[in-house]
């Protein structure tokens, strides 16, 4: 269970438990790689055939200076990636037509997702690729693929060089014009003067960016031709690897997108990022067009205790300590990754267009001290809310966790978040708290025993969750501990951030019928990958890299999948965004929703009737509660901001535009940037206590629907359990 997107992405923080740990999965697995070996031998005595087709030279005049071709390892990979990619994964596709055409789109999207390198003649040159790129991966002829890198390079090249000369010239920046910088669903170019245009104005807007930060004219012009130039001696560092890792992950991504290809340099970085996870910012990074952005803030890492970093932001600048900040757009991700890296309690500094400016306002510059994740931060933890009438407790699970070493030594005391939250749910109860929230929110997942054990505190004996391997076999993973250890009324809190594991909790809490889940549709990633090494199985140290490959799949014991559409809250919150264009859903050939048999279980309450008139109560305060209103207003203001594709090249307004967005923030908070930054210093140099529960909305919010519903089922009792014993809770 790995959290998604359609980019390459690493964690500064802590990596999900559940990586290569589906044991049902793995041992059917390791039975089959034996069937393997006995064709290996055959396999590798394969002559290597290439086509004449693919020999044919691309209609381009003139060549890139750097030809990159294939090296003999990327040949073999190349075979056994494909052969276990179609032999093994839990969607079996065929090598074919379709398939084809998948990989052709998703290699172009994924060297030029914002359409502003190749022109439509480009395309159309290397559409004669299209039809036979399934040849290619079965022939293992990869001179398809490296002719279509080559003129991407090219391209690049040629583009930046035309960056650096147009920014010589300058700009008028009274001009009202417009830059439209997502050129993502555009038509390709029709010629060169469409993308001369548009690198143009990119360019102008970058020089606007950071003038709208006062500085000088010559400061400008050389930190931007600096920029350029780095861009350009990156694409002049990809190398015959880099280009293999590109078109193989088009491949992989043309079944379904949590299934990978690691090339022998980002399986490094991975198992470097494995053995400093307790060090670094805490956030999980991904490439979009030419930026870096947040995808995750690690719970319990230095950027989620500062706060001031969000998801969605975009790095544009790195500096170490009082070293000159370096810039960053455009660079490769791994080498972005690399420069934040550092020895723990080093300072990095961060230079951030925040997600809420959009492309507008300038970068904001945060200072993190490097870390660890701190063990205490990411463990469960417990809160208590006093309403006028009820006392609700709080767990927030921040991820699933396990000490596997420990479980499987049987140490008596080994750590795990289902024991810690039964700890948790014992001192609450001894604090005589009426009904409880488990919060889940920005919860990725984690270990697939923890989702079946934590289910059982709040259930009886019984199934919790289906897996369902490529074979067609279901597996039953099932509480078997008798009675509950808390049998009050519950409510689970999501987002679309809660994924695998978290969705197996909801949604066998909402099948049993055992309390209500609030919030906003969960992330629907409800498959398992396993990590193959192709060096073990070629017996080979070459360096072939490793596969991600899906090999199960979850399905609630109702019989529905949580894939694709996750788990849907009885009880919507007020979040920006549609959900369509969040999550596994929105991504490029994800695994559509299913459905197998039910599992054989009781409900054990119907509360659709208790939901229907909690949902009236809290549409009510949406409209009467001062913060709520506010909140449903800031929606409405990034949702408006959200839709634009364009910025004003125009100074005034932009200038403009900042003052409005500083007065509205005043106007919330009461406060301008500078006060909330010198609070933030404040706050963190005299490590004053932590936010207040009543500060959060949506918890707060989650806990009077609760009570709410608690009101409402005061005479018949649906949502308390008392007929079941508590186990292993001291009882009042």
């Amino acid at each position: 269970m790995t959290t998604h997107n359609r980019h390459s992405k690493y964690r500064h923080g802590t990596q999900a438990l559940s990586e290569g740990r589906f044991s049902h999965a793995g041992q059917r697995l390791g039975a089959r790689l034996l069937w393997l070996g006995l064709v290996l031998a055959m396999l590798l005595a394969m002559p290597l055939a290439r086509p004449v087709w693919s020999q044919t030279p691309a209609d381009d005049a003139s060549e890139p200076a750097k030809q990159l071709m294939p090296e003999p390892q990327h040949l073999l990979a190349s075979r056994l990636a494909t052969r276990f990619v179609s032999g093994y994964h839990y969607h079996r596709s065929k090598l074919d037509q379709d398939i084809s055409t998948r990989v052709f789109d998703q290699y172009l999207s994924l060297l030029d997702p914002n359409r502003m390198y190749f022109t439509a003649a480009d395309i159309e040159d290397l559409e004669r690729y299209r039809p036979h790129l399934e040849k290619s991966l079965k022939s293992a002829d990869l001179d398809p693929a490296y002719d279509i890198f080559n003129r991407y390079t090219k391209r690049v090249d040629e583009r930046i060089a035309f960056a650096r000369d147009r920014l010589k010239a300058g700009f008028d920046f009274s001009q009202d014009e417009k830059f439209y910088f997502d050129r993502s669903e555009a038509p390709w170019a029709e010629d060169e003067s469409v993308l001369e245009d548009y690198w143009t104005r990119r360019v102008k807007n970058d020089y606007l960016r950071l003038k709208l930060t006062d500085k000088d004219d010559e400061e400008i012009v050389e930190m931007l031709d600096e920029r350029y130039a780095g861009m350009a001696r990156r694409i002049s560092e990809f190398n015959s690897e880099d280009a293999f890792q590109f078109f193989m992950n088009a491949y992989t991504r043309s079944i379904e997108p949590h299934s990978s290809y690691l090339s022998p340099r980002s399986v490094e970085n991975f198992e470097i990022s494995m053995r400093l996870s307790l060090d670094g910012i805490g956030a999980l990074l991904q490439r979009e067009t030419e930026y870096t952005s947040i995808v995750e803030i690690i719970p319990g890492g230095p950027a989620d205790l500062d706060g001031r970093l969000k998801e969605g932001d975009r790095i544009v600048g790195v500096a170490q300590g009082d070293e000159e900040m370096v810039d960053v757009v455009g660079w490769r991700l791994d080498d972005v990754v690399q420069l934040i890296r550092g020895e723990r309690e080093t300072v990095v500094r961060l230079d951030v267009l925040p997600a809420e400016s959009g492309m507008s306002g300038p970068p904001t510059t945060i200072e993190l001290v490097r870390n660890e994740v701190k063990l205490e931060e990411q463990a469960a933890s417990a809160e208590v809310i006093e309403l006028p009438d009820q006392t609700i407790g709080v767990i927030k699970v921040p991820v699933f966790y396990v000490d596997f070493a420990g479980r499987a030594a049987n140490i008596p005391d080994y750590r795990s978040s289902t024991r810690d939250v039964r700890n948790l749910i014992n001192e609450l109860v001894e604090q005589g708290i009426d009904g409880l929230v488990m919060d889940l929110r920005g919860n990725g997942g984690g270990a697939l025993v923890e989702a079946t054990t934590m289910t059982g505190l709040f259930i009886d004996e019984g199934p919790v969750v289906q897996v369902r391997d490529s074979r067609g076999r279901v597996n039953l993973e099932e509480d078997r501990e008798p009675g509950m250890a808390w049998d009050g009324p519950l409510a689970v809190l999501v987002d679309r951030r809660s994924a695998s594991a978290s969705e197996i909790f909801a949604g066998a809490i909402q099948d049993y019928g055992r309390g209500v889940i609030i919030g906003e549709p969960t992330f629907g990633k409800g498959t398992v990958q396993n990590l193959i090494d192709l060096d073990n199985i070629s017996r080979s140290d070459v360096g072939l890299g490793q596969i991600k490959l899906t090999m199960a799949q979850f399905y609630r014991i109702a019989g529905g999948s949580t894939q694709s559409k996750g788990v849907w809250p009885d009880i919507r919150l007020p979040t920006p965004g549609d959900p369509a264009d969040v999550g596994e859903s929105a991504l490029d050939y994800a695994l559509p929703w299913a459905e197998i048999e039910p599992a054989d279980y009781e409900s054990m309450a119907d509360l659709q009737g208790l939901i229907a008139e909690a949902q009236q109560r809290h549409a009510i305060r949406l409209e009467s509660d001062e913060e709520l209103v506010a909140l449903v207003d800031d929606i409405a203001n990034w949702e408006a901001d959200a839709e634009k594709k364009w910025v004003s090249l125009q100074e005034s307004t932009r200038r403009q535009e900042m003052a409005e967005a500083e007065a509205r923030r005043a106007e919330r908070f009461g406060q301008n940037d500078e006060a909330l930054a010198d609070e933030s210093s404040e706050n963190e140099a005299s490590d004053e206590e932590e936010q207040k529960p009543e500060d959060d909305i949506y918890l707060m919010e989650s806990a009077r629907i609760l009570a709410d519903l608690m009101a409402l089922d005061a005479e018949q009792k649906k949502m308390a359990h008392r007929d079941i014993p508590m186990v292993g809770v001291e009882q009042n």
